[in-house]
């Protein structure tokens, strides 16, 4: 869909034609079938916008609550950041009188942030840029918004605003090709250095698989998020916006733990497994959280590189799942199926954390029969290979 595609569909005649196509549910692998069918009907660019509008809607129902009453591209879908985590990051600016959306798209995050505060969304695509003003009236938020276009290579405000604050949203996507790198982001990462000079208060999506080691220079918070269980995306908090040097964040709660500096170089209490082996959650893993949420737990690691926890007594924790162990052993293939055969164990359920072993060959090679179940773990305590059997879990805590 391009720019006259979407005035046309906007129209009264364009919305006749995109209820019929909503009427049909249409999903992607159908789109000829519907296509040819509205197209004898209606003009064939407006049945082409209708059916390809009807199909993203249906896709970003995951997404988008209110997905049903917007307008989207494909590849801004794919990028889209899903509602609850744009409006759990929103929250941020509720102090502020005033924030701008530097890359806003389809405009997913300026509709987030103004449900707190006047928001305007800046973009380089026109056509983005016309959909994100549409959302914005579909969801009553158009007078809470303004859109502008401009180059974030060269936009820079025009005198500092402490009441202002910047949500800034890189494309990290080119040509189908990934940006793993915060130097290929587009604009680069390093634009934001500009920006601070005038609006201190800025936050960043970045990818959750950004290595560390390429923020050391940025004075931010870094925070990770995860989606009922399912990690989603990085912020980076500059000025007032900061409030730890990690934080992993689990949403629906929304729940957080946080370390400072001095607590993250703290070295890690190790242990034989004990009672219980905890998972931890992804956006704990991808903070650095791993020992905080022992010393949280009154639990150990069974190895300086391995973060998997134990302790004696299970506490109830939004940031990891626990099992009871059964017991442990050195890993052998043979003791193991051996094992589990006495057990009548049939089914297993493998996690691994520093083995090379691959799970479903391993279910293989156990040649299981049986009506009961266990979760094994491989892994290594103090860097020798081990395997922890646990009963199916986990533990409802």
């Amino acid at each position: 869909m391009d720019s006259e595609g979407l005035r046309q569909l906007l129209s009264p005649s364009g919305q006749h034609v995109l209820a019929e196509a909503m009427q049909r549910a249409p999903r992607r692998e159908d789109f000829l079938n519907h296509f040819n069918t509205l197209s004898r009907k209606f003009p064939a660019e407006l049945a082409r916008s209708a059916v390809e509008t009807a199909i993203l809607r249906r896709e970003a129902a995951s997404k988008f609550p209110q997905a049903q009453s917007m307008y989207f591209t494909r590849e801004a879908l794919e990028q889209a950041t899903g509602a609850e985590v744009a409006a759990y990051r929103a929250e941020r600016y509720v102090e502020f009188r005033r924030v701008i959306d530097l890359g806003c798209s389809i405009g997913g995050d300026t509709l987030a942030l103004a449900k707190h505060l006047p928001a305007l969304g800046i973009d380089l695509d026109p056509l983005r840029l016309q959909i994100a003003a549409a959302n914005a009236l579909a969801l009553g938020l158009r007078d809470r918004t303004a859109f502008a276009q401009a180059d974030l290579y060269a936009w820079l405000p025009a005198r500092a605003s402490a009441d202002t604050a910047l949500f800034f949203d890189p494309a990290r996507r080119s040509r189908e090709r990934r940006a793993f790198h915060v130097w290929d982001y587009q604009p680069p990462l390093e634009v934001v250095v500009r920006w601070l000079a005038h609006f201190p208060a800025l936050g960043v999506k970045i990818s959750p698989g950004v290595d560390l080691k390429e923020l050391i220079n940025f004075d931010a918070e870094v925070e990770f998020i995860s989606m009922a269980g399912e990690l989603k995306e990085a912020v980076l908090w500059f000025g007032p916006l900061k409030g730890a040097t990690r934080r992993a964040t689990l949403l629906p709660g929304p729940y957080s733990l946080t370390a400072d500096s001095s607590v993250l170089s703290e070295k890690a209490t190790l242990s034989e497994p004990l009672r219980y082996i905890y998972e931890p959650d992804p956006a704990i893993l991808r903070a650095g959280l791993v020992r905080p949420l022992a010393q949280q737990l009154e639990a150990a690691q069974l190895d300086e590189d391995i973060a998997y926890l134990t302790s004696a007594e299970v506490r109830p924790t939004p940031f990891a799942r626990a099992w009871e162990i059964e017991t442990w052993l050195p890993f052998n293939l043979k003791h193991l199926r051996d094992f589990l055969r006495q057990r009548r164990v049939g089914k297993v359920t493998v996690k691994k954390r520093g083995s090379p072993l691959e799970p479903e060959a391993l279910i293989r090679d156990l040649r299981l029969k049986g009506d009961q179940e266990r979760t094994i773990f491989l892994t290594h305590f103090m860097g020798k290979p081990i395997v922890i059997l646990a009963m199916p879990g986990p533990l409802k805590v």
